[in-house]
């Protein structure tokens, strides 16, 4: 069985003022970033890789001159519940933007390359218990 664990983060114009987001300083947002989880370790995992793509593309776009009002990531994952092997992530980006299209999508491109956590799952990682 397949369960699927769902995050979002969000920034800028995306930021929800219902007061159901937990909210975290960012060094890129004046609002900072609002989170929406349950927590577990699978949402956990997840939140990881949104809040990763979110930060990036703050700092990419910063560095490359895009204009970014706001930025909402989703991010999804499941795992075989009959072992937790994980069935793998997927995110999704919705930006609020004035900057060309080609150059938002130049954006995404150069953060799914770069960005630090999905580069490291994509490439797999030991886990070991450490004696306290």
């Amino acid at each position: 069985m397949d369960e699927r664990f769902t995050v979002v983060a969000s920034a800028g114009s995306f930021l929800r003022e219902d007061g159901d987001d937990v909210r975290l300083p960012h060094r890129w947002t004046p609002g900072g970033v609002g989170v929406r989880t349950a927590f577990t370790g699978g949402h956990v995992l997840n939140l990881a890789v949104a809040a990763c793509v979110l930060n990036d593309l703050y700092r990419e776009a910063e560095a490359g001159g895009v204009d970014l009002r706001g930025v909402r990531v989703r991010a999804e994952g499941g795992f075989d519940t009959s072992c937790w092997k994980s069935t793998g992530i997927s995110y999704a980006v919705e930006i609020d933007s004035a900057s060309p299209q080609e150059d938002v999508d130049r954006l995404l491109a150069t953060v799914d390359d770069a960005a630090e956590i999905p580069r490291a799952l994509r490439q797999g990682a030991a886990v070991t218990r450490s004696p306290a």
